[in-house]
């Protein structure tokens, strides 16, 4: 109200200085009362025009767009003016600042792993992330107020989504075949719909390797208790003699030894992937290590094969020393185990140009077949199950040693072909391999 006074006091003086001038006018006419009414009437007018014109300022203002600053004039219309444009100011700025986080939300959401689909209440797409219009093979803009269900034609996703209970996520398989999508969705608002998309397929196919390797373990370990159990009942229940008794302990002895592998070999990739990676300050020296492993082989072998171990350079490589004997030994198993006897095993070591090295067995073996060749690092994966078993293998070989390779950042690679052999090699990254220091030098 601070400005009603001296509006109400310019208004009055307004009136008192046209009714004043009137009177002298109109007594210079001899009409001074006529003069004073007409006087204070045009002051009168003279100060609402000028009220008018301020008025008509600041409403051509407010009908612009309020780029430059509002009119400022005194009095009442400016302070009006003045409050008016720092009240949109304001609102402007609270608008900035709430597009703002609304983008930072939206970005946090287009980071997130899963897609994120927002429906209005006609199932149209309000907003779509790029995650989940690659998940459901939508484009994010083009899309926009389209109906859902006449881009996602799956019978599941259209069923799930017209059910409204929402009580369990749906699995769908993903647009071309490839993969599978876990889709929930949850309503908010005035019959909006929040739809969130998940790639499950990892997820999926993970499941299945478990209960395939489930599967694959109990059938490994049920067929030597199959067989033992027989022996037991059978050395229970018959009168054998004493060379029955003792080709039927023995045949229990290769059925227990067997398990026993298994087990070994399970414990074996359980503290592999349970494990942290090998350290890369901790040096081997690889001539010692190969030496071992030739030594078991031919123990293995027993003067069967003709195997050799070429010229080992000093060389040393980072890592845990039982792992890498237990990728190369068993790779050399293998080797003596499918190799006929007669046959020749190499083993070798080179340094590649880029510094990283190679550990190389070669076999005149029975060779693998290309089409195997992809999956012979699967648990329990065997070119020939009956052979496998016969000559004592786990069918978990492989899969230890490219869980070793991978621990050391290397890797394993495969060449074969039926009737010619096989070469499998361990290839060791630069990091990890170096030239022996000389006695007493700190590593």
């Amino acid at each position: 109200m601070v400005w009603l006074l001296p509006r109400l006091l310019a208004t009055l003086l307004a009136l008192a200085l046209g009714g004043g001038l009137g009177f002298v006018i109109g007594a210079w006419m001899a009409l001074p009362e006529i003069g004073a009414v007409v006087g204070a009437a045009l002051g009168a007018g003279g100060a609402v025009l000028l009220d008018v014109l301020r008025a008509a300022r600041l409403m051509a203002w407010l009908r612009g767009g309020q780029e430059r600053d509002a009119p400022r004039d005194a009095g009442f219309w400016g302070e009006l003016g003045y409050r008016i444009e720092r009240a949109l100011r304001s609102r402007e700025l609270a608008m900035l600042a709430e597009r703002r986080r609304l983008d930072e939300f939206l970005s946090a959401i287009e980071a997130s792993p899963n897609g994120v689909l927002l429906l209005d209440a006609q199932d149209q797409i309000a907003w779509c992330s790029a995650v989940a219009a690659d998940h459901l093979g939508l484009d994010a803009q083009r899309d926009l107020r389209q109906p859902i269900t006449n881009l996602v034609r799956s019978p599941a996703f259209v069923a799930y989504l017209q059910d409204g209970a929402w009580r369990e996520p749906v699995t769908l398989v993903a647009p071309g075949g490839q993969g599978s999508l876990q889709v929930v969705v949850r309503g908010y608002g005035d019959g909006q719909k929040l739809v969130i998309s998940q790639d499950v397929t990892e997820r999926l196919r993970s499941d299945a390797m478990r209960r395939d390797f489930v599967a694959n373990v109990s059938h490994e370990i049920r067929t030597p208790l199959t067989v033992l159990a027989g022996f037991v009942e059978t050395m229970a229940s018959l009168p054998l003699t004493e060379a029955e008794r003792g080709r039927v302990l023995k045949l229990m002895q290769q059925q227990t030894d067997r398990m026993q592998v298994l087990v070994s070999d399970l414990l074996t990739l359980a503290q592999l992937e349970g494990s942290p990676r090998p350290p890369a300050d901790r040096w081997v020296a690889l001539g010692p290590l190969l030496q071992r492993v030739v030594a078991d082989a031919r123990t293995l072998s027993a003067g069967r094969h003709n195997l050799q171990l070429a010229a080992v350079p000093e060389i040393e490589l980072a890592g845990l020393e039982a792992e890498l004997f237990s990728a190369v030994a068993n790779l050399a198993t293998n080797a003596v185990r499918y190799t006929p006897d007669g046959g020749r095993i190499d083993i070798t070591w080179h340094v590649r140009a880029d510094g990283s090295g190679e550990i190389e067995v070669r076999d005149s073996g029975i060779g693998i077949a290309r089409e195997h060749l992809p999956r012979l690092t699967e648990r329990f994966y065997r070119v020939d199950g009956s052979r496998s078993r016969d000559t004592g293998g786990t069918g978990l070989g492989l899969s230890i040693v490219k869980h070793v390779m991978q621990r050391h950042g290397g890797a394993l690679e495969i060449d074969s072909e039926p009737g010619k052999g096989s070469r499998f090699r361990l290839l060791l990254p630069a990091g990890r391999v170096r030239a022996a220091l000389p006695v007493g030098e700190p590593a």
